[in-house]
């Protein structure tokens, strides 16, 4: 107390003179209390906060900010402010000298507040030295400085300078305050990056972040946002980092685990080093039980930490948020209180505001910190599961499909970081309904046990809901994946439904199978809709119950305002945790799942790196040897062994490995890349490998980066290998030449051009050991010479390198050094050519049985599926004009997308009333109407509520408390009515819109022409039914119905407070506008952000399946760092645009609160103002209602967003079911008549075709006619237009000019289905539909069971369906994959024998079939198609010398048409091709 005191011991009394500072209308603080504590307050802020400050700036590093004239005013008015401080204290010393003794406050604030500003002007140059860019601690500090000086100047303009001795201090003050002003303004600038840094702005102060964000927001309003204006990622979010420290924390908890006797053991074995079993033994005994390493352990060690600092935000966050409904009664009290001071009232207010805005803040930077922690532990997933995925074994492979893992990617990768979110809800709910009850039990007593009783029982009532809504979606789930699978099969086997007319059996099935989807749907919509009601009408009860139970149990009990309605601004906080903490604990048990998986897939075993010895070989020249190895393979189902193989290979050597299917030859190869799990003995390889695999793999990008493989170009190499492989002509063909993009799985390369790409690269490696898989069968006979003689043979480029060729190709054995002959596993005999034909074993007797066959395999290309059936053209004409990006299979490059999302982005109005049209228009106002009025049901319920409170009290009891729950009762129960109701008919309306909408889609997509298949990626089409389709199911609908109830909610909110406060009016419009403008700038960036989100997250799928599929090739070739690193850039790049989004939610967030948080404020200052025309019941009413507005205004806008995200899918379909149409199928009256085609003649006239509108013609003037009964070859080298004829036949393409006619019917004049049903094709490839073969067969059922057996009899298939056991029924797996090629060539074959039309065009298959099926099937032909006409297209002249005529087509003209031998006479095209197969 003596410290204020003065020598003239005039009191300043402390805190105590309440006259002074609280009941009086000019309320003041006392000069004690101003000279002291609020002096002192940021000095102690600054001096607490210092020294962790000062160690997190030694920490960073960012180099230094050069002295800027910003820093340099900052400075200098530093050091100003330090001279006014202590100008005080040297005045103080000035009166002492005068004898005048000031009190010691005098001396020690001015001291105090000097050293502060001092210390805070050096620190402004330190953290300019440390790259501080702009300074929190800083800002708060002069913020702090100022807010506490506000008070004394008011007091010092109140108390006018009576006293001349105070002058001076008074003077010094103003200085003070207008220089405090001034270093808070120059704080909020920022200073220039500093010099030697990486541009990473730090993620603590998220107000930083905001600047960044409102830059990338105005691009974003302005134009499209694009790769560039992303920022990039700070340097602890990246993959890099992240994995690694991830990796490092696994690798310990598997350390740690590590059972030392067990590696000992297992050394031992292996190196057969002596130290008998004994040793072993006694280790083994000593094990200790079994630990599993734990996932979870090595996650929270990595991110535990900065989780944490993001929960002690939510803590603080929860206790502010019960201090408005404390501030809410104490407002409802003044306003009762009609003596107390005005400015109270607006203290309310403003603190009011302030705990608002601070619980803004204070949450969004929690939230920051989980987003940012989910995103950075979907990185480390991502990272692990794709290094683990390069290292298992192929045991562990086989055990998880592909699929399975990239799930474990994108799935369950995605579990962990949704559950983030909300992770601290599991102790944050329970804190927030015990703090709620506490203070409810506060204000009503025992009563809330009524209300909490409520809530308790509807738990159980919303779980049950919840588990029947898990049981649709698993069974919804089922139809939408069968729904898929069958439309992947139909658009995968499109051509082939076309040339059939079956589309509208198969349309039927995805009917059926949408009619069951649809079905479950509405089921759940029906649960959603009782479980909306529960989840509006829960507040609504629990209320009603509480106030019932409080007003019945004593007459005593009065509802007043106070009661009434901070009762129900906390049941409104309790709604949240209640309904969060159910969700929490399932997301979590579904989180558990993943993680065991994840973890599951982390333990499996790795290869081992050391099976194969690279260092120590055996002297000589010799290279690969594989010492008595018992190498257990694990590629194929079956577990074949290879044991006992002994064998070197001299360096330089060709060696060949020969033998039956299935004897191991693979395995072999496997074996010497260290691909196989080794039993016993050694494998030493010596120098660098490169392998051609049977399949080979080829890589979602250019031709030349597949060859280059990572490598540095050398154009000379290049051009070399692309020579030697026969690739040179290919390229001519492709429409980039070797810059066109490979799509997925080398989708737009045949099989033939794949198997050349693959042995390009291998070549072009440069490596010292060459492992050749069979690379040769994928190729025609020609090429096959022709690779052989310039690569792999005795005078190839590989010369001199050690070559291992696994081959099926008897032709090449003389000419290599050794060949291998294995039998089951073993190597039966080995030697050069003329040895092993000495011996007289295996080998010589397999020789025999192909030497017969040999002429004709000569000319046997065992598969060159050129391009399916669309052939090289259109390919090759399409090459100037087209870029690649149109044909890269699913490979679109992103430039392309971008501009296409752009244009579909700028949502029109149009497309909502496509939406509303598909709803029915009169549902839609019905649903808008219902909305309205459940509303209206809410506020009357409050209005009503607001009245009782107001009820005069007489005697200590209020009246008619009967009548009036029952009304309130009757008001809440309608509004949960209306509900129920409105959200019903909302959710039928949203199905029978997804009706309609997949119908047209489905209905369009069926009779789109075929060209259009050709240019549209199949993925493109499929997402359109599987992501498309599932928005306007399932996420369309709730989002209308969240946006509906959220606008309505606000708009309700603004009525109220108009009514009770109508100054509230003239608020209204500037903070509609702010928030207008708010939301539009948000959804526009917001949106661009998602969208540039998705486009970047597909290639880290698609990379990583590709990996998965070409493991052995990428470890084989040592490029396993190299792809490691792809896969992190990839996700790097997805992060880069996700974590904008984390800051724009936050961004919006906070503008949106602050909207929010203004209309509670503005609530509560105009009931201030009005207080004296207002009762307490209307002021708690809008005071209320303004305090939850925040929620539904923050959602109304993510609602609006996602509105306008989602409802692009509409757009979408419409788009798709739009396209172009193909003529119609059946064309009343001009049916042909039923036994057409009688003759099967043939007639062109002057017939030309294209491919698609701006190609060149690929046929051009063909004039020919083919006789009913005639066998017609088509030959002609690749490009020469065969398949096209066959395709104009079928209409498939249309004419450009010119006609055909079929016994004299021109076949432009009829219905495709009339004319496609009456010819039958045997296509090049056989394709299948999973289903029953009978369905295969005949998908109308038209046939008789004998029909059907008498056509498989004759394709030779009877034997083995006869011994199916289901027989006709027998399940055809998708694509036939459970059938051999040959049968399902033989199926096709079989559909051909039921249709027996009178004209059979056959695409002669080419997929790698034996020649015994091919036998079948030409002699079938012969007797059964007799007196038919028959077009066949042949590669493989054989099979036409006996037809009547040939046709012989260059680059889509006729060049000869006769008899064969006529044809060899004429020494033209024909004789030629002839000679090159030996037929000549």
């Amino acid at each position: 107390m003596h410290f204020c005191l003065s020598v003239n011991k005039r009191a300043l009394s402390f805190f105590q003179d309440s006259n002074l500072t609280i009941h009086t209308d000019n309320p003041d603080l006392t000069p004690c209390f101003q000279n002291t504590i609020l002096a002192w307050i940021p000095s102690i802020y600054l001096w607490s906060v210092l020294p962790f400050y000062l160690v997190y700036l030694k920490r960073s590093k960012r180099g230094y900010i050069v002295l800027s004239v910003l820093s340099r005013f900052k400075t200098l008015f530093g050091v100003l402010l330090w001279c006014v401080s202590w100008a005080d204290l040297f005045y103080s010393f000035h009166e002492l000298l005068q004898s005048r003794t000031p009190p010691p406050v005098y001396f020690v604030t001015p001291l105090v507040v000097g050293i502060t500003v001092l210390l805070a002007t050096l620190l402004i140059q330190y953290e300019r030295l440390r790259g501080i860019q702009s300074s929190g601690v800083l800002i708060i500090f002069w913020f702090l400085s100022v807010l506490c000086a506000v008070g004394p100047l008011r007091s010092k303009i109140m108390t006018t300078a009576g006293h001349v001795n105070e002058r001076f201090r008074f003077t010094t003050f103003y200085i003070y305050f207008a220089l405090i002003i001034i270093e808070l303004i120059l704080s909020c600038f920022k200073e220039k990056p500093p010099f030697f840094s990486p541009v990473n702005t730090d993620a603590v102060s998220i107000f930083a972040l905001f600047g960044f964000y409102r830059l990338m927001a105005i691009q974003g309003y302005k134009r499209p946002l694009e790769e560039k204006d992303l920022w990039s990622l700070n340097k602890d979010d990246t993959s890099k980092a992240i994995v690694q420290q991830l990796s490092k924390e696994w690798d310990r908890e598997k350390a740690q685990k590590e059972d030392v006797s067990y590696m000992k053991k297992s050394n031992h074995v292996l190196n057969h080093v002596d130290g008998g079993p004994e040793e072993a033994e006694v280790l083994i005994s000593d094990k200790k039980h079994d630990r599993k390493p734990s996932f979870l352990k090595a996650l929270l060690r990595t991110f535990g930490p900065y989780f944490l600092i993001g929960s002690c935000f939510k803590l603080m966050q929860d206790l502010l948020s019960f201090v408005n409904p404390q501030l809410l009664s104490v407002l409802i009290g003044f306003i009762k209180n009609k003596d107390a001071p005005a400015w109270w009232g607006f203290l309310i207010a403003a603190l009011m505001f302030v705990c608002a805005v601070l619980q803004t803040l204070i949450l969004h930077q929690h939230f920051q910190y989980c987003f940012v922690t989910g995103m950075r532990l979907r990185t480390g997933i991502t990272g692990v599961i794709y290094r683990k995925s390069l290292a298992i074994t192929n045991s562990a492979k086989r055990s998880s499909t592909v699929g399975e893992i990239v799930n474990l990617m994108s799935v369950d990768a995605q579990r962990f970081m949704d559950l983030m979110t909300f992770l601290n809800m599991l102790w944050s709910a329970p804190l927030q309904i015990f703090l709620a009850l506490y203070f409810l039990w506060q204000t009503l007593g025992p009563s809330v046990l009524a209300g909490v009783a409520v809530m308790v029982l509807l738990i159980p009532f919303n779980s049950a809901i919840a588990i029947k809504t898990r049981a649709f979606q698993v069974e919804q789930m089922r139809y939408k994946d069968s729904r898929i699978k069958l439309m992947n099969e139909i658009l995968g086997g499109i051509k082939v439904l076309k040339l059939y007319a079956w589309e509208p059996s198969f349309s039927e099935k995805v009917l059926e199978i949408r009619k069951n989807e649809l079905r479950v749907l509405r089921k759940a919509a029906y649960l959603n809709s009782v479980s909306t009601f529960a989840w509006i009408s829960a507040p609504f009860l629990v209320a009603l119950t509480t106030f019932a139970v409080y007003v019945s149990v004593d007459e005593e009990n009065v509802l007043d305002a106070e009661k009434a309605f901070v009762s129900l601004s906390l049941f409104n906080i309790l709604k949240f945790p209640l309904n969060m903490l159910p969700q929490v604990i399932s997301n979590l048990a579904q989180t558990s799942v993943s993680l065991k998986r994840i973890q599951q897939f982390l333990s499996h075993d790795e290869l081992d790196p050391n099976c194969v010895e690279t260092k120590v070989i055996a002297p000589g020249k010799d290279v690969v040897f594989l010492n008595y190895a018992n190498a257990a393979d694990m590629l194929f189902w079956t577990a074949c062994f290879l044991h006992s193989i002994n064998m070197l290979v001299p360096s330089g050597s060709l060696v060949a490995i020969v033998g039956h299917v299935g004897c191991g030859k693979s395995s072999l190869v496997s074996a010497l890349l260290g691909e196989m799990e080794k039993l016993e003995g050694e494998v030493a390889v010596k120098g660098s490998v490169a392998y051609v695999p049977q399949q080979a793999w080829i890589q979602n990008a250019t031709l030349k980066d597949n060859i280059l493989f990572g490598q540095a170009l050398n154009e000379e190499k290049y051009q070399n290998a692309l020579e030697v492989c026969a690739l040179k002509t290919d390229l001519e063909v492709l429409p980039g030449g070797d810059q066109t993009e490979i799509g997925e799985k080398g989708i737009n390369l045949s099989g033939g051009q794949r198997q050349r790409v693959s042995l390009a690269r291998a070549v072009y490696s440069s490596a010292e050991i060459f492992l050749l898989d069979d690379p040769l069968s994928a190729v025609d006979s020609h090429v096959a010479k022709h690779i052989f003689d310039k690569v792999i043979g005795p005078e190839g480029v590989l010369k001199g390198k050690t070559r291992i060729l696994v081959t099926h190709s008897i032709s090449f054995l003389p000419q290599v050094d050794h060949i291998i002959v294995l039998v089951d596993g073993q190597i039966s005999e080995m030697g050069s050519y003329q040895e092993l034909l000495k011996q007289n074993k295996a080998f010589a007797e397999f020789l025999r049985n192909y030497a017969l066959d040999e002429n004709i395999e000569e000319d046997e290309p065992t598969s060159t599926v050129l391009f399916f059936l669309q052939t090289c053209l259109f390919w090759s004409s399409s090459a100037g004009r087209h870029s690649s990006q149109e044909q890269t299979g699913l490979a679109v490059k992103g430039a392309t997308q971008c501009l296409l999302w752009c244009v579909i982005l700028q949502v029109k109005l149009t497309v909502f009333w496509q939406y509303m049209k598909a709803v029915g228009p009169v549902i839609s106002l019905v649903i808008c109407f219902l909305y309205c009025c459940q509303n209206a049901a809410a506020i009357g319920a409050n209005v009503w509520l607001s009245d009782w409170t107001n009820e005069p009290v007489v005697n200590g009891t209020q009246h008619n408390t009967g009548m009036r729950i029952g009304v309130y009762a009757a008001l809440g129960l309608l509004q949960g009515l209306l509900v129920l109701v409105s959200s019903f008919t909302l959710a039928m309306g949203g199905i029978s819109a997804a009706r309609t909408l997949h119908a047209a889609l489905l209905e369009n997509k069926f009779h789109t022409p075929q060209s259009f298949y050709d240019t549209t990626p199949t993925g493109r089409i499929i997402n359109r039914f599987s992501k498309d389709i599932y928005v306007i199911d399932e996420v369309i609908p709730p989002t209308i119905l969240m946006f509906l109830g959220t606008f309505f909610t606000s708009l309700s909110t603004m009525i109220v407070i108009i009514a009770s406060t109508p100054l509230f009016a003239v608020v209204i419009v500037p903070l509609a506008i702010l928030y207008f403008f708010v939301q539009r700038f948000y959804v526009a960036t917001s949106r661009q952000l998602k969208r540039l989100e998705s486009v970047s997250r597909s290639p880290i799928y698609s990379h990583f399946s590709e990996t998965v599929s070409g493991a052995s090739v990428i470890r084989a070739y040592r490029r396993v760092k190299a792809f490691v690193d792809i896969s992190d850039l990839k996700v790097d790049e997805n992060q880069k645009s996700y974590y904008p989004g984390i800051v724009s939610n936050r961004w919006l967030g906070i503008r949106v609160e602050f909207v929010g948080n203004c209309i509670v404020l503005f609530a509560a200052l105009f009931a201030v103002i009005g207080r004296n025309s207002l009762n307490a019941g209307l002021v708690g009413l809008s005071v209320s209602y303004a305090l939850q507005v925040t929620l539904s205004l923050n959602w109304m806008v993510r609602m609006t967003s996602e509105l306008e995200t989602n409802i692009v899918a509409v757009e979408r379909i419409k788009e798709y079911s739009e396209t172009e149409t193909e003529a119609p199928w059946i064309i009343e009256g001009k049916s042909p008549p039923e036994n057409w085609p009688s003759k099967g003649e043939l007639e062109f006239v002057n017939y030309s075709v294209r491919y698609r509108k701006g190609l060149d013609l690929v046929l051009k003037g063909l004039n020919l006619q083919v006789h009913g009964g005639e066998k017609i070859g088509i030959v002609g080298r690749t490009g020469a237009g065969k398949s096209s004829m066959t395709l104009c036949l079928f209409r498939i393409l249309e004419a450009a000019k010119g006609e055909i006619k079929i016994d004299g019917v021109k076949i432009s004049e009829i219905g495709l289905h009339d004319l496609r049903s009456r010819l039958t094709i045997i296509p090049q490839d056989p394709v299948l539909f999973s289903g029953t073969l009978r369905m295969n067969l005949d998908p109308f059922n038209k046939y008789s069971d004998e029909e059907i057996w008498k056509a498989l009899e004759l394709s030779h298939l009877k034997r083995f369906v006869s011994s199916q056991p289901s027989m006709l029924d027998y399940e055809c797996s998708e694509g036939g994959e459970n059938l051999s090629v040959g049968q399902r060539q033989l199926v096709c074959l079989a559909r051909a024998l039921l249709r027996k039309t009178r004209i059979l065009i056959l695409d002669e298959a080419t997929a790698a079939i034996d020649l015994e099926t091919d036998d079948l099937i030409q002699m079938t032909i012969r007797t059964q198609f007799v007196d038919c006409t028959v077009l066949t297209i042949a590669h493989r002249l054989n099979t036409i010398m006996d037809y009547t005529r040939v046709l012989v087509l260059d680059s889509g003209t006729i060049a000869e048409f006769d008899t064969p031998a006529n044809l060899i006479a004429a020494k033209g095209i024909f004789y030629s091709m002839a000679k090159d197969a030996g037929l000549a």
